[in-house]
């Protein structure tokens, strides 16, 4: 059905420029006619996905209550069932429930990091230094070139020092501050 769509949607556009060279309106409405139709089909496609889910739902809901009433029968025959003929269905938890409340969660993926609550040692010593940290263009954070943020998107390297002169501020998921000014503790 799309590939049907997309070879209207292609005529049309080819219709569209013919009229346009040509000063011809008939090929213009023509374009015209077969966007519609293009739209009517995938508003009927839309229609026609819509009314399989929902003939699908009642299905699988009565297949639940017939298999229900036929353990409810089974159950009430006194027959006692062995642990291996019954089926167990493991439950997913819900997203926030995977792992104990002291496991750190998830690295957030998309939008900003937020920023780090920088201990104010860590920030004197590194707007000295000049090591080399991360931005992405159009986020406020910088970053190590290992936070798990970045990811695939573009960077562009700076030196912290410059970085804080520019107003970007420490990604609270990499922790720059704490941990530059770690390593350079260690080496000093």
């Amino acid at each position: 059905m799309l590939y049907i769509v997309l070879v209207l949607v292609l005529a049309a556009l080819g219709l569209l420029v013919a009229a346009l060279i040509t000063a011809n309106s008939l090929w213009a409405w023509i374009s015209i006619g077969l966007s519609v139709v293009a739209g009517l089909l995938l508003l009927f496609d839309l229609l026609r996905r819509r009314k399989k889910r929902a003939a699908e739902v009642p299905v699988e809901e009565a297949a639940e209550d017939s298999a229900e009433d036929a353990s409810d029968d089974e159950s009430s025959e006194g027959e006692e069932k062995k642990p291996e003929d019954v089926e167990q269905t493991v439950l997913m938890p819900a997203a926030g429930e995977l792992g104990d409340a002291e496991e750190a969660e998830e690295p957030q993926r998309t939008g900003d990091p937020g920023e780090e609550d920088s201990d104010p040692d860590d920030v004197a010593v590194v707007s000295e230094l000049e090591t080399e940290v991360v931005v992405v263009d159009e986020y406020p954070r910088y970053h190590v070139t290992s936070c798990t943020w970045l990811e695939t998107r573009d960077t562009i390297p700076l030196g912290i020092g410059e970085a804080r002169q520019l107003g970007f501020t420490p990604c609270a998921l990499c922790t720059p501050d704490a941990e530059i000014a770690g390593q350079h503790r260690e080496k000093a």
